[in-house]
């Protein structure tokens, strides 16, 4: 009678899932995508890697390029130290060669053969017509008063005794160098000075009443010829530097340096650095300031240059811009022009310096600084070995990374290749 309950079973039936296209189309999406996110990721993992690789080796390079900056820097500084000591070296050599510029050695020489102050007043005395002459007439006849005259007031003396040497030698080659008439020379401060000297009357001629030919009237001489005399406010002073700490404040001229950079051999100093000047003249002489170094004796040295002998002299012909002279007599005046012949003997000459007790006494301590000043340059040359190792293999190890930084930059641009392809 109910047909339809013979259409259903006591037990339940497991209900069959069909999978339609659009379900499968939802599936796969969804997996393609999981694929995508786990690429990406990969890909973004690798490529922090890459920069973080990247900023270690930049790093690395900065650090090694810091340290090969440093090491040079610190071999730039040792150098210039150590070019220091070879001036001071170079300055003690000048020292010691001065002392031994003479032909016998240091503790034989013999006095007599040395001028003083009294035997060159005495000759220049014996150019009674000199200009020279007359003033130190004028003073042996006036004593200190000659000194208050209108006519004196501004001089300073004559240039044979405004400068002292160390040795014989020196001051035989320098008044020869100079010449007679020059070492007769007189010095003036001041413009002033020289027209007192000399005067003229209404028609042009010198008044033999007034000045310096007056007085040579007055005491029974007469003044023949011409006479050099040197304005100091008129002369272009030095406008280097000075050596430092030196109290007799020679003037800091770059030494003559061959190709290779090293000092020509027998190459003795400047001869404007080699006249001692009396403590009273090395400052405030002129107006601005200046000494005698830097005005008179500059302009009549320069830059002159002093060697131990001739030969060695002429091998460093390329070096010499402004004359030389060399302990046997060799001179070169300027560039191509050289002094040949005999000696002359000049009557008038630099007195000299220093007794021999304070020569030989002067002599050890400049020997014992040159060993101290050789045992520095030697230190500071392992020094600058030292630096240049440490240079060497820094410089070594920052290739050795600027090479690793080309490959990997090489293997980076693959890589990113690679990576725009997928």
């Amino acid at each position: 009678m109910y047909p339809s309950n013979h259409q259903f079973s006591s037990q339940p039936r497991a209900l069959a899932v069909v999978e339609t296209p659009t379900s499968m189309q939802v599936d796969l999406n969804e997996t393609s995508s999981d694929s995508r996110d786990e690429m990406q990721n990969g890909g973004f993992s690798e490529v922090k890697s890459i920069m973080e690789s990247s900023e270690k080796l930049q790093d690395d390079l900065r650090m090694l390029g810091t340290k090969i900056k440093q090491h040079e820097d610190s071999i730039k500084l040792l150098k210039t130290q150590k070019n220091k000591l070879d001036d001071n070296i170079l300055d003690m050599q000048v020292l010691l060669g001065k002392y031994h510029s003479s032909s016998s050695p240091i503790v034989n020489k013999d006095r007599s053969h040395l001028q003083s102050e009294h035997e060159i007043t005495e000759q220049i005395l014996r150019h009674e017509k000199s200009a020279a002459g007359i003033l130190f007439q004028l003073k042996t006849h006036h004593g200190p008063q000659a000194s208050h005259l209108s006519l004196t007031k501004d001089l300073l003396g004559v240039v044979g005794t405004l400068g002292k040497v160390d040795d014989e030698n020196l001051s035989r080659l320098f008044s020869e160098y100079l010449g007679v008439q020059t070492m007769l020379a007189i010095v003036c401060k001041t413009f002033e000075g020289v027209k007192a000297l000399e005067t003229f009357n209404q028609d042009g001629c010198i008044d033999k009443t007034s000045g310096l030919h007056g007085i040579a009237a007055s005491i029974g001489r007469s003044l023949d010829g011409r006479f050099l005399v040197f304005c100091l406010e008129g002369l272009r002073p030095y406008a280097g530097d000075f050596v430092t700490d030196d109290p007799q404040r020679r003037l800091d001229l770059l030494k003559p340096r061959l190709p290779n950079g090293e000092c020509p051999a027998g190459f003795l100093g400047f001869a404007v650095n080699m006249i001692h000047v009396d403590s009273s003249n090395l400052a405030f002489v002129t107006a601005n300031g200046e000494g005698l170094r830097e005005t008179l004796f500059y302009n009549l040295f320069s830059r002159l240059q002093v060697y131990r002998t001739r030969a060695e002299m002429l091998l460093a012909l390329p070096c010499i811009s402004e004359g030389a002279v060399s302990l046997d007599g060799g001179i070169i005046r300027s560039n191509g022009v050289f002094s040949l012949g005999t000696r002359e003997e000049v009557d008038v000459r630099f007195p000299k310096t220093s007794t021999m007790s304070e020569e030989l006494q002067s002599y050890n301590e400049t020997e014992k600084r040159m060993k101290e000043t050789r045992w520095q340059k030697e230190k500071l040359e392992e020094d600058i070995k030292r630096e240049l190792a440490l240079l060497n293999s820094v410089k070594f190890n920052f290739e050795t990374k600027k090479q690793d930084f080309v490959k990997f930059l090489a293997q980076s641009s693959s890589y990113a290749t690679q990576a725009a392809r997928r």
